[in-house]
Parts: structure tokens; sequence; C-alpha cells
């Protein structure tokens, strides 16, 4: 299918795009075309009470082509409330199931008292203050009974409550100053030494000795989205900026060749310990949001390496080496195939070079890469790699007023 046959949304009014692509009209019909593709893949991953996504739309396991929802993930369905929040009335209820973002975090927050989860809760959070839903501070209660103070936290969500305090602080109708300055500082405190990359968990007990120096791109690009929207949301903060600064410039000065964003990295040396698999929501959607909101809150301008990143969801050096010519967009499924990766057993080489990393820093093991080959496409799609793109190319700052874009009917008239 050509983007010509894709019924895309307006977007000239997003000024992300625009700033983003600039006269680069292919790339602006990318992202346009990933866009459509989002809006169309979100409902076909709504479970059919209206209440709940699934936790991925994969191929069937008997071979065929054919996709199936499997599973249901709360922190993926608030992560796509955050993004369809950023669509006019009339599509976000054509993606929810009839009802507004703030509507549908609505039913996540009733939710909360049975949530385990600190990253579902912060995620829940979030999702309330950026729709202004009137029980947001319902859900920080929660967030604050299930972070309990001086315990080690995953990095990722360590991130998004730092993310969702600074949401809460823009609404100007909770006072989360205490929270969010003990927030920002465990992100400072876990990083290793004076490098700039971020570990897995903020502190010792939740990863194993022989993986405690690596950090994936996710520690990365949260962490850094949480200290730049922290410094935009009050009076500034030079330091969580800085630190935000840094951590963006050493992923891009790491970046592939092709644009890919790579997944493991030694945070005490900032060097790159396994690249693969590569994750298409890394290339259209985590990477484009953390950096453009950095951009926005008065880092560095970190474009073109977005713009990089972009591509190769059209353009694989994976795939054209293996003589494959399979897309990673499909446009008439509504899913972007989830990753290129080696195929390798049991993920032995990450786990090789893991620990051989952690015993000779740099250590490459450079025969993995001839033995398994980065060829392989995982056939699946999960709603918060749509949420977030909707999140990145929409979206903004916090207390942004989301952007009124054009319809498809609206541009027609």
């Amino acid at each position: 299918m050509s983007d010509r046959d894709v019924n895309t949304p307006e977007i000239s009014r997003s000024s992300r795009l625009t700033a983003l692509a600039g006269a680069d009209r292919p790339l602006h019909a990318l992202a346009g075309r990933l866009l459509a593709v989002a809006e169309r893949g979100l409902p076909r991953m709504l479970l059919p009470e209206g209440g709940e996504f699934a936790f991925t739309r994969a191929a069937r396991r008997d071979g065929t082509r054919t996709l199936e929802r499997r599973g249901t993930s709360l922190r993926y369905a608030a992560i796509t409330a955050l993004g369809v929040r950023y669509l006019p009335a009339d599509r976000q209820r054509a993606v929810l199931g009839g009802r507004t973002a703030e509507e549908f975090t609505g039913l996540l927050v009733e939710r909360l008292p049975g949530v385990r989860g600190l990253g579902d809760a912060a995620l829940v959070a979030w999702a309330a203050a950026e729709t202004g839903h009137p029980k947001l501070s319902d859900a920080l209660d929660r967030v604050a009974a299930l972070d309990r103070p001086g315990t080690p936290q995953y990095t990722v969500e360590a991130a998004w409550v730092l993310s969702a305090l600074a949401a809460a602080r823009a609404t100007g109708t909770v006072d989360v100053e205490d929270r969010l300055a003990a927030a920002r500082d465990r992100l400072l405190d876990a990083r290793i030494g004076d490098g700039p990359l971020f570990p897995h968990a903020t502190g010792p007990g939740l990863t194993p000795w022989y993986r405690a120096h690596i950090g994936c791109f996710a520690d990365q690009t949260y962490p850094l989205q949480a200290l730049a929207r922290a410094h935009a949301s009050g009076g500034g903060d030079p330091e969580a900026l800085a630190a935000a600064d840094a951590c963006a410039a050493r992923i891009c000065a790491l970046q592939g060749d092709g644009g890919q964003w790579w997944w493991h990295y030694d945070a005490r040396r900032g060097t790159v310990v396994e690249g693969y698999p590569v994750y298409s929501v890394h290339q259209h959607a985590m990477a484009p949001t953390a950096l453009l909101d950095l951009a926005e809150a008065g880092g560095t301008d970190f474009g073109e390496p977005v713009r990089r990143g972009l591509r190769w969801m059209t353009d694989v050096p994976e795939l054209a080496a293996a003589g494959s010519t399979e897309p990673m967009i499909r446009d008439e499924l509504g899913v972007t195939w989830r990753k290129v990766y080696r195929g390798d057993p049991k993920k032995a080489v990450r786990a090789a070079r893991g620990l051989g990393t952690r015993v000779r820093p740099g250590l490459r093991l450079r025969p993995l890469d001839t033995v398994f080959r980065p060829t392989a496409v995982d056939r699946e799609c999960r709603p918060y790699e749509f949420g977030w793109m909707l999140f990145a190319w929409l979206g903004g700052l916090p207390g942004d007023t989301p952007e009124a874009l054009d319809t498809p009917e609206d541009t027609a008239r």
C-alpha cells in the first residue's frame, strides 16, 4: 500500500512536525502515514468491553498472518490515553470505544485501589493530570502509597513518577513540590559515577549483580524526558535539564549509522553493550517524544537524530542486507511490526555481552554478530507504541493545550 492510498489525518498544524520535517515532504508524509496507522490500529486493540486495551496484537502462532489480541495491560491503556488526548474529541471517541480520553482515564482511576505496580499507578496519575481528571489527587495518593521512601525502584517507573508529578504541578490544583523534589533527586542519584546514562534500577537489589551496570534504551529516554518536563513545569531546574541534555547527547552520539536507537548500554562508561533488537517504538515514538520535550524545555535540539531514527521505519538496513522486502509499516493491518532482532535462543547475545562487559568493560564478543544476524521480524504491535507516537508528534510540555488538528473531513470541506 502506498502513502497515497492512506487516508491520513491533516497534520499541517502540528508545530512539532512542521518544525522537525520543514521542507522534507517525504519525512512529513511518513509521519502522517504513521499517525494514520495509529488511529486505524488502536481501535482494533481495544477489547470488546471498551474499557481495556490488549497487551498486544500479534500474528497467530499457527504460522498464519492473522492477527489476534492477547492479554490486557493497564499501563498500556494509560499510555494510550496520554496520546489520544491530543486528538479532537470525535477522534478520541473513535479510538476509545465512544469515550473521550478524560472519560477513559476515569475508568483507569477507578481501578487504582487494586493496582499494585508503581509504574501502572504513575502512568494513570500522569494521564489524570494531562486530561484534567477531577480525581487527580486520589491517583497521586495511590502513587504515594506504592512508592515507599528509600526503596529502590526500576528506573523507568521512577521516571514515570516524576513525569506524573510534573504534569500534576502544571495543573496548579495540587501541591506536589516535596514529592517532586524527592523523585527528581532519586533519578539524578541513580547514575553511576559521572556517567550521563542511567542503569536499570535506582539502587541495588532489583537486578542481578552481573547486570547492575546495564541500562536499556527506555532507561535513558524516560528519565531524560521526566527531568526535562520537571524543569519546564516549575521555576526551572538547571541541574535536571543539564542531566537530561547529557543523557540525550550520549545516546544520540551512539545512534547507529542507519538511524537505529540501540537497546542496551553500559551506564558506567556510556557505551553500547548490545544493539539489538531495534524496536519500532523507539524509532517513531519514544526517542522523538523525549528529545522533542527536551528541546522545548530549553535543552539541545537533537532534531537530526530524530529524523534519522524515523527514516529507519521505511529504510531498514538489517532487512535490506538480508534481501528482505518485508515492510515494518503495515497500513492495511493498522500495525507497525514491533522489532528487528537476532533470533538468538534465550537472548544469548544480550546475556553474553552483559556478563562480558561486567568483567571487562567494552568487551564486544564480535563473532556473535556473525553467528546471530539481526534479520528476524517480530510480527506484533502493542497499544503503547501508538500512544507514545501520538504523544510525541501531537503533544507538548506540561500545561500545553492540545492542538486543534483538522480531521480529514474538515480538510475536505
